[in-house]
């Protein structure tokens, strides 16, 4: 990829960049309504809203593939381009392009420029994007054949970070498939690998609590985690919990598992377990999230999860050597697939900020 930036570097030596408003040069086309019951759920034609995720499919195509496009409502700066017909309907923009711009090089430039588009969005119960204030936006052409190898180079760093992210959804399929069959019990009390299990209730061997109430204003600046129904939210100078630390959201991400190999202050948002009896916790933590927690939640408005809904709830317990034997086989996927430090989504977040230091470099042109 390096040699690719540096056959750009001197192509342009000798190259002439212009400067034009997008407006100028390229064609902005309003998409057509159609209206909610006109959608079919599958189909050959997806529809492009106010999203960059389809709001259905369509049996007719109103924009050609290998087009650019805006979201100019609800998503509005949104930058899409598609290598399939589809249907853009009336909040969208799509872009047509003279003969001496890459439809696809316009679309890598207007990424580079997303965050000053985001910045002409009008705030509103509907967040919009004018039409002027796309085309008032300032684009460099440079000649064809510099154009074809920027979309080159960047196109190889999009598809391998596709070609990753398909990978880690495959691996979380399998991790999942592998989880379920590991702590599945037949009828006769054995495990996959014909281990004996004994049925106890959750709140036997990992006693759930709520946490603390620790307003925001009242954190002081520390070591220790404060974690509530969705993660960590924040730092404190104090801690409620010794490590290991599950968590399960009580409000808000009812029913979210987490767990943490360091001390750290619960919020009144989540349960955590006060204490494991005869298992090993990162057994337990793998077991919760067979149990579909999310469902034991009450309440109509705000759903919120009370311990003594899930303490009753039975769970296979094996012998302490299964347990690390299952936990030993889970913790690999589980780097794998979850791990931001290691394993696929590493390489994942390191792939992407690559490839968004070479757009930006390779699309930064000089200004007469």
């Amino acid at each position: 990829m390096v040699n690719g930036e540096n056959m750009i570097t001197e192509l342009l030596k000798n190259a002439k960049v212009e400067w034009k408003t997008l407006g100028e040069v390229i064609k902005l086309n309003r998409g057509k309504r159609l209206v909610r019951k006109q959608l079919e759920e599958t189909g050959e034609f997806a529809v492009y809203q106010n999203s960059m995720t389809p709001l259905g499919f369509y049996h007719e195509h109103n924009v050609k593939a290998n087009t650019t496009f805006v979201i100019c409502a609800g998503a509005a700066g949104e930058i899409g381009y598609s290598s399939f017909d589809f249907w853009a309907a009336d909040d969208v923009y799509f872009l047509e392009t003279p003969d001496y711009i890459y439809n696809k090089f316009a679309y890598y430039y207007l990424l580079t420029q997303q965050f000053k588009i985001k910045g002409q969005v009008r705030r509103a119960s509907i967040p919009r994007l004018s039409k002027s204030a796309i085309e008032r936006l300032k684009i460099p052409i440079p000649p064809l054949s510099v154009q074809e190898k920027i979309v080159e180079v960047l196109d190889k760093f999009t598809e391998l970070t596709a070609e990753l992210t398909a990978e880690l959804t495959a691996r979380q399929k399998q991790y999942e498939y592998y989880r379920e069959q590991l702590l599945m019990v037949n009828d006769k009390g054995l495990m996959s690998n014909g281990c004996k299990a004994e049925w106890k209730t959750l709140g036997e061997v990992a006693f759930f609590q709520r946490g603390y109430d620790l307003p925001k204003t009242k954190m002081i600046e520390g070591g220790y985690p404060v974690t509530g129904s969705n993660g960590i939210i924040g730092y404190h100078n104090q801690y409620t919990t010794e490590c290991p630390v599950i968590t399960v959201g009580r409000s808000g991400s009812v029913g979210k598992i987490s767990m943490y190999n360091q001390k750290c202050w619960i919020h009144n948002t989540a349960l955590f377990v006060k204490e494991f009896n005869s298992v090993i916790p990162r057994y337990i933590y793998y077991l919760l999230q067979t149990l579909n927690l999310p469902s034991y939640g009450t309440g109509a408005g705000v759903p919120t999860l009370n311990r003594n809904n899930i303490h009753p709830i039975k769970i296979p317990i094996p012998p302490l050597a299964e347990q690390e034997r299952i936990v030993a086989i889970l913790d690999k996927f589980d780097t794998l697939v979850n791990d931001i430090s290691a394993g696929l989504p590493a390489e994942i977040d390191m792939r992407t900020k690559q490839y968004e230091y070479y757009r930006d470099k390779l699309l930064s042109f000089p200004q007469e």
